[in-house]
């Protein structure tokens, strides 16, 4: 894997680069920052070589991802300050511990947790029942869940509102890539686009939609039991300093009307 050191751009390309991508003038960035417009300028031009401090606050006042301010410090020639560890080192326990407790918890409904890509870090046991009759090269690790919900050989052909759930996850990750600017979401939202729309081997059935889908996009998905109706939610680590745990997001799933609550508590393992 090619490292962020040889991966190093000049400070003021990506400066301006970010800067251009949250919309912000170097007026506006200057503001934000309090600092000067001709000192963003310099900067940007290559004219200024900005301390330690300074390319972390402008970096803050960016809110650029923390894997992105690493890179943003190497191009100043500074050495990176946040930390990335893989999930299971010994530094990261409560960390872990803290997503451990939360999956567990939310037994008897789903959640999961996902890195930046989407790759599937841990789940709770509710998430088999949701996974029969997926593939099995999809359920080999590394498991990316939009490719697993969206594919024709994963879950697709189960989710009722396939054509509204697709578009949800697809603006998901656009926003997702506005904001990171990450190359790898860039080629998952090809691909993913590339899927079908439409489930074209079952002829749609009547759904009862919840009140709730007039706020919030749900997953309806068939069981063996019966339609489920999920509604999601994402919860993120306040304050990270590491490069893992900042990337590393819960997808906790909820009923949305009492038949759904019904039929995942009977679904529950013992």
């Amino acid at each position: 894997m090619t490292s962020l050191a040889t991966q190093t751009r000049p400070l003021g390309d990506l400066l301006r680069e970010w800067r251009q991508r949250r919309h912000l003038s170097q007026l506006a960035l200057a503001l934000r920052a309090n600092v000067s417009q001709r000192h963003v300028s310099f900067v940007e031009s290559g004219r200024s070589r900005p301390t330690r401090e300074m390319v972390l606050h402008l970096a803050e006042h960016l809110d650029m991802p923390l894997r992105e301010r690493n890179r943003l410090l190497l191009s100043a020639g500074y050495a990176p300050v946040f930390p990335e560890r893989p999930l299971h080192d010994p530094a990261l326990h409560a960390a872990r511990r803290a997503v451990d407790l939360v999956l567990e918890g939310h037994e008897p409904y789903p959640a999961l947790a996902v890195d930046r890509h989407w790759t599937l870090q841990a789940a709770n046991r509710a998430i088999a029942p949701l996974l029969a009759g997926a593939d099995a090269s999809l359920l080999q690790a590394p498991v990316n869940v939009l490719r697993l919900s969206l594919h024709p050989d994963g879950l697709a052909p189960r989710i009722v509102n396939l054509a509204e759930w697709r578009a949800h996850l697809l603006a998901r990750l656009r926003h997702q890539i506005d904001s990171s600017g990450d190359p790898m979401l860039v080629a998952l939202l090809a691909e993913l686009s590339g899927y079908p729309a439409h489930n074209a081997h079952r002829a749609a059935a009547p759904v009862v939609v919840p009140d709730e889908a007039s706020v919030v996009v749900p997953l309806q998905l068939t069981s063996d039991a019966g339609i489920l109706s999920l509604i999601s939610t994402t919860t993120v680590f306040g304050t990270p300093v590491d490069v893992t745990v900042s990337e590393l997001a819960l997808e906790c799933f909820y009923p949305a009307d009492d038949a759904t609550a019904e039929l995942l508590l009977g679904m529950a393992p013992a």
